[in-house]
């Protein structure tokens, strides 16, 4: 089976057939020995790596040292797919890049996009998004990190939470309530009054609280902001847009996500293939063994219908311009949930030495569970779905 076989699919143009050829012999080289001990380490040197190869040029627009002249949801979910069948902690560097700094491409000043996205391209600086809280999650509406203004800034106090790359980022986008346009009793509740704003990580008043250790070696922390006074000019967007642009940037990485689910299943289906065909037992091969070839069979056509929706949504999204808010969540949601099937059946075939620490199986375990629950877990792209079809 040829390992880029579904990039001849239509949905892709020759420069995402070369990015895939190029990125997956460079994974070959570079991401079969990394050491997963030291997350932190590992991580910002990944991000320097990646940096340095060129891969992160896919993460920001062509004037600020990026490859193409917008972001290319095709790209991204090539990049990730392709990452993330080699190592995951590799996908987790990328895609936290784009994601990071997303907001500052969709509605960043001038200033702050030369700034920052030459040094995201570079992998000079490590970015992070931070939306989530203690108490708002997948419930976006319920933030209540403050941000009060103070004549040439703004001063936030209140925390974030389950933050990737917490801790090691250069830079947050951070969103908080600003309070315009809501309504009255209702300013600390509500989609309206939310802003974004760019936060250094040596900005007084901005500490880590916590690092969180999580089932896939990820490094995330919660934040802290503590009358951690920001300017006016690191506002992302008009104050009050906040909610919008957060959307916005999910709305462009989700698909990635798929992306990176269907990696994941890819190497699963890889390894499967490869120990049932060296397994020996009752005579003759796992492989031989019909309930394993109709195992195989399973897998295999659940990366495939994830993959037609995965590179539906980012063809949408690129080539007919549309908002693809829901084909993206179904592409999320489908792509996540039939690859922890494919791992999970893997696993199995594997039998043993499938649940032994630091085999790839298990690390894949580890990876798509997470998966399922980053950037909205799989109820929250069901909801997504149903609401705009009832709409």
């Amino acid at each position: 089976m040829d390992r880029l076989e579904h990039l001849a699919l239509p949905f892709f143009d020759d420069v995402h057939r070369d990015l895939a050829v190029m990125l997956d012999a460079w994974g070959q080289q570079h991401l079969q020995s990394l050491d997963h001990h030291d997350t932190d380490t590992t991580c910002r040197a990944l991000v320097r790596g990646l940096g340095g190869a060129g891969h992160l040029r896919w993460c920001v627009p062509q004037a600020y040292g990026g490859a193409l002249p917008a972001l290319d949801s095709r790209a991204l979910v090539v990049v990730r797919e392709t990452l993330a069948r080699h190592d995951g902690l590799a996908d987790f560097a990328f895609a936290m890049q784009g994601l990071g700094s997303g907001a500052i491409t969709l509605a960043g000043s001038d200033a702050l996009r030369a700034q920052w996205l030459p040094q995201v391209a570079s992998g000079a600086a490590i970015a992070a998004f931070a939306l989530s809280e203690p108490d708002a999650g997948s419930d976006v509406a319920a933030l209540q990190c403050a941000a009060r203004d103070d004549g040439d800034a703004y001063v936030l106090d209140g925390e974030k939470t389950w933050i990737s790359n917490g801790g090691i980022a250069d830079f947050y986008c951070v969103f908080a309530r600003t309070g315009e346009g809501a309504e009255s009793g209702a300013t600390r509740h509500g989609t309206r009054g939310l802003s974004a704003f760019v936060v250094p990580a040596d900005t007084p008043g901005l500490s880590i609280a916590e690092r969180i250790e999580v089932i896939a070696p990820h490094p995330l922390a919660r934040l802290r902001f503590t009358a951690c006074r920001v300017p006016k000019s690191q506002l992302l967007g008009a104050p009050g847009e906040g909610f919008k642009l957060a959307m916005r940037t999910l709305d462009i990485f989700r698909a990635s996500v798929a992306g990176a689910a269907l990696g994941f299943a890819r190497r699963a289906l890889d390894e499967a293939l490869a120990w049932s065909a060296s397994r020996r037992l009752f005579g003759g091969r796992l492989a031989d063994l019909q309930l394993t070839q109709a195992t195989l069979g399973d897998m295999a056509t659940d990366i495939d219908a994830a993959a037609l929706l995965t590179y539906r949504a980012a063809w949408l999204r690129d080539v007919r311009g549309q908002r693809t808010t829901r084909e993206a969540a179904m592409a999320k949601l489908t792509a996540t949930e039939n690859a922890q099937r494919v791992i999970d059946r893997a696993l199995q075939l594997h039998g043993g030495r499938g649940v032994q620490v630091g085999s790839i199986v298990e690390s894949l375990y580890r990876e798509i569970r997470a998966l399922r629950i980053y950037e909205g877990a799989s109820e929250v792209q069901r909801l997504i779905v149903g609401r705009d079809l009832a709409a």
